[in-house]
């Protein structure tokens, strides 16, 4: 086990070091285009030697190559660089919001427990019933639906409407400071944010749990007398959820990353909005620094998930074989 785990994690390095490669690529101005100095100074008029100075304060002026390397020198101290328009450092930025992104996070990935693996239960245990149509109907239309116009449906029906309608209502924007607390502003970007990887994780747990009701052993653990409940539960429903939980892991860290919609059209101070504001001015190590956090997460989320694997299968084990 410790040798598999060297083993993911030394193959991390090669992935790390190519996104921050790409990341460093997409920033260069012929390629997005905009000039960050522009966007600190603003529409006026600076002179030739005050935007020179800021070109060498930031090391823009330097060849791609020691940009890199000096960058790649401040992220293995921690450093992920000044914040353009800030003047801050990004790590500390990316800190204060950090907390509002995981409490969105985490919440959407429970919603996304209970009700996907609840609603793939249900479909397959009452296959071809209404309540199996009810869920693939259901998981159909949250898949096709973009999230910033669920969002903002939500906004429209359950904040503007229902308050317009004298009914109980939600706030639509921020995370509290009204006569809301932070919990009920946190009910619809959840949702939101929880929408599609809830209706997929529904079908893969459908999926599973009829391809393990097919097993021999679960005709011979119902033939022993024991009753339906007992049966998925206790045999079936440990074999099912494999698949599952490697998509709930994985599915947080895209959520971290997945953020930004959502936060942006609730208008949640988290990193999501922090990166859609970043991409607005050309505040590139706000934009660097986030994305990077949110792939170390994606990646320490993977290794985790594999890791998991011994537990719920007693099958799988990581020997010197194991790839």
């Amino acid at each position: 086990m410790i040798a598999y785990i060297a083993r993911r994690i030394l193959q991390m390095i090669p992935v790390f070091i190519g996104v921050t490669i790409i990341l460093f690529i997409l920033r260069s101005p012929g390629v997005i285009g905009g000039d960050p100095i522009r966007m600190i100074t603003g529409e006026r008029a600076i002179s030739e030697t005050l935007y020179n100075q800021l070109v060498e304060k930031y090391g823009l002026n330097k060849p791609f190559y020691v940009q890199y390397v000096r960058y790649l020198n401040d992220l293995v101290h921690g450093d992920l660089g000044t914040s353009y328009q800030k003047n801050r450092p990004v790590t500390s930025i990316l800190w204060s919001k950090f907390p509002n992104t995981l409490k969105l996070a985490l919440a959407a990935i429970l919603i996304e427990i209970v009700f996907g693996i609840l609603a793939g239960v249900i479909s397959a245990v009452k296959r071809y019933s209404f309540w199996d149509v009810l869920v693939t109907l259901s998981t159909s239309v949250l898949v096709s639906l973009p999230v910033f116009w669920l969002g903002m449906l939500l906004q429209l029906i359950f904040g503007l409407k229902f308050k317009q309608w004298g009914l109980p209502y939600l706030p639509i924007s921020g995370m509290g400071g009204d006569q809301f607390p932070q919990i009920v502003h946190l009910i619809m970007p959840a949702i939101t944010l929880a929408s599609v990887s809830t209706a997929y994780a529904a079908r893969i747990m459908r999926s599973q749990l009829l391809e393990v009701m097919g097993q021999d052993y679960m005709r011979t653990a119902a033939a022993k007398g024991l009753s339906n409940a007992k049966v998925i539960w206790n045999h079936g429903m440990k074999n099912a959820m494999i698949p599952v939980v490697t998509y709930f892991g994985l599915d947080l860290g895209a959520m971290m990353g997945g953020t930004v919609l959502t936060e942006t059209v609730f208008n949640w101070p988290g990193i999501g909005r922090e990166i859609f504001l970043a991409i607005g001015q050309r505040d590139w190590p706000i934009v660097l620094g986030a994305t990077i956090i949110i792939v170390f997460i994606v990646m320490a989320l993977n290794l985790l998930v594999d890791i998991s694997y011994a537990f719920l299968d007693p099958r799988i084990r990581y020997g010197r074989q194991a790839t």
